[in-house]
């Protein structure tokens, strides 16, 4: 029979569903129907596979295949699980929604402002539904992509997701399958690209029954810092890379998804010809039917390899997460330069340096690693690095606090404009662009017996931290499987009016980048940078004509320009420089300081000033 995917439940239109399931470690597997209670046998197949067609069967039948006579689970490939990662598996029929988005034709790297959402915390409600009804506000601010924290079915009420065992399966607690869609659909229609969150690295441990299909899905051959390694090249690891790639696939072709984020590919072991990285990214760009879709890395060890094209021996990835920038940029805003921070001083070269070069570390000894770090990056393209200054992670490593809570006004709004108008790919994370006061620690809704577990592991982690790692601070850690902790993470939409002043400058800030050829160029090579002080900085954008602009950025007290003998300083011949725009300005809440390019130059304090040239003869003078 032809079918769309290797395994899983397919719908065939008149006839009846199709099931196909790899279970080589069983004689005989069935598909026992919940509402009938009756079991259908499945034929065995060479390879482990077992397949049948259940004549009459159709969308919504909630099964489980039954092993060997004994004890039935659900479908690894379960497109739904209604009732939870422990309950019935749901057929679901994805041809019968009907999709408005034909004319979108997928996202350009090259212009894109992420921002990260979590769907259980974006709204009050926590459902697909009703972070639909956002996507307009996004749009209006100027994001254009929504990265989704994963959402394959886990285990309890709420959960990061990055502990699920239903690949196929959006968790039950967003809405069903056809919510996923409509929010997608929605997005489309509102210029806005959706890219998921996956995790291939390890599964769960509430709810994974893959072993009980075969063992192989798994290895012992490598450590991994979350559980067992998934066997993507030792025996049997065929029919895994075969369900990994297909599920990369079904996104596009299903839900019509615009990319996938892969988590913590370092832990992703795979030494075969071709690795599953290569493999899936190709399944789904096949999948994706002529659409554009964009396949991006979190790599703890800056593997620049991951977004070298195939053809120059590369994995053909679009983008990679870039936590160099965002470690520097922390440190330059909050002094604080421990546990993993401690590689990094904040300085102005090292911020100039990433606006060049993209990972700060591309093969030195990292003191805190003990061990070389990175690969050379410097012929990657900026947009292919994807920048931060907050994400899910590193807020939760601050006890749940984000960046503006943790510098001064100044400085968030300084560091901002260095993100928003910096060559690479900006990421925001939820609430972000509106300075929300909602925390957002680890949480993840466990059975008791792994709830101390969890909790402790998240203490001895957190460990790493001398300044949160004392018994004071200890008893103000959030434990994350009390409800509360959840709900603290909800955003709070009406802090886009009482905190207004910053979500004008995020507003502003991604029209500047968008309107100004410079800023939106993003060229490595068309821009230089300049030291001016010990915690400041100038770079120059250079453009042809009047396009060029010089973006000046003091994350120190006012700085008085004596003698800057600095040509990056200079303005174009027969031109003087104005200021355009000034994090100072009083809509963003700031003081009013700015740059008389007229007299004496002091750049203010805390600060980031966009200057343009016009015409004029007068020489600059400072």
């Amino acid at each position: 029979m032809q079918r769309r995917f290797p395994v899983g439940a397919e719908v065939v239109p008149g006839e009846g569903v199709h099931f196909r399931v790899w279970a080589p470690r069983c004689r005989s597997v069935e598909v026992l129907a919940e509402e009938q209670m009756e079991a259908y046998p499945l034929a065995p197949e060479p390879g482990g596979y077992f397949s049948g067609l259940v004549s009459g069967a159709s969308e919504g039948l909630r099964y489980r295949f039954r092993l060997d006579g004994g004890e039935a689970f659900p479908d690894p490939a379960s497109r739904f699980q209604p009732e939870g990662p422990h309950g019935p598996s749901e057929v679901v029929d994805p041809a019968r929604f009907r999709w408005s988005d034909a004319a979108w034709r997928g996202p350009e790297l090259e212009g894109l402002v992420i921002s990260e959402v979590h769907i259980g915390t974006f709204t009050r409600e926590g459902t697909w539904e009703a972070a639909q009804r956002q996507l307009s506000e996004l749009a209006a601010v100027g994001i254009n992509a929504v990265e989704v924290m994963p959402v394959a079915d886990f285990p309890g009420r709420f959960n990061w997701g990055y502990d699920g065992v239903g690949l196929f399966a959006p968790a039950a607690v967003y809405g069903g399958p056809d919510d996923f869609r409509r929010f997608v659909d929605t997005a489309h229609s509102h210029g806005i690209a959706v890219i998921l969150d996956v995790v291939y690295n390890h599964l769960g441990p509430d709810g994974n029954y893959f072993d009980r299909y075969s063992e192989q899905y798994f290895t012992d051959r490598y450590e991994n810092e979350w559980g067992r390694a998934i066997n993507f090249d030792g025996p049997g690891s065929g029919p895994v890379r075969e369900l990994v790639s297909s599920n990369a696939a079904m996104w596009a072709s299903e839900y019509h998804l615009d990319g996938l984020r892969l988590d913590a590919t370092q832990q992703i072991f795979d030494a075969s010809p071709v690795n599953i990285l290569q493999e899936l990214t190709e399944r789904m760009r096949q999948a994706a039917s002529g659409r554009r879709v964009l396949l991006t890395a979190e790599n703890e060890r800056q593997r620049a390899i991951l977004v070298r094209p195939r053809e120059e021996g590369g994995f053909g990835l679009d983008a990679v997460w870039n936590d160099d920038f965002h470690h520097s940029a922390h440190v330059a805003a909050t002094g604080h330069c421990e546990a993993y921070y401690s590689d990094f001083r904040g300085t102005p070269q090292e911020l100039i340096s990433a606006v060049k070069y993209g990972f700060l570390y591309q093969g030195q000894r990292s003191l805190w690693q003990l061990k070389g770090r990175g690969t050379p990056a410097r012929d990657v393209r900026p947009a292919s690095f994807v920048a931060f200054i907050d994400n899910h992670d590193h807020i939760a490593n601050a006890n749940g606090r984000r960046l503006h809570e943790l510098t001064s006004p100044g400085r968030f709004r300084a560091l901002t404009a260095l993100l928003l108008l910096g060559p690479w790919t900006p990421l925001l994370f939820q609430g972000q662009e509106f300075a929300s006061s909602s925390t957002f620690h680890f949480f993840a809704d466990h059975r008791d017996e792994l709830r101390a577990l969890v909790c402790e592991g998240r203490y001895q982690f957190l460990a790493q931290f001398p300044s949160i790692a004392t018994p004071q601070m200890r008893a103000c850690y959030a434990d994350p499987a009390d409800p509360a902790t959840f709900q603290s993470a909800k955003l709070d939409f009406t802090e886009r009016a009482t905190h207004a002043a910053i979500y004008r400058l995020h507003r502003d800030l991604i029209r500047l980048r968008r309107g100004e050829p410079a800023f939106r160029a993003q060229r490595s090579n068309g821009i230089d940078g300049a030291v001016l002080g010990n915690e400041a900085l100038a770079l120059r954008y250079f453009e042809p004509g009047d396009g060029e602009r010089l973006l000046l950025i003091n994350l120190g007290p006012d700085l008085r320009l004596d003698a800057p003998a600095e040509p990056l300083l200079a303005p174009p011949e027969e031109r003087v420089w104005t200021v355009q725009w000034s994090s100072e300005d009083p809509a963003y809440g700031g003081s009013g300081g700015t740059v008389d390019p007229r007299g004496e130059w002091t750049i203010p304090a805390h600060a980031a000033i966009v200057m343009r040239p016009e015409p004029g003869n007068e020489p600059w003078r400072i």
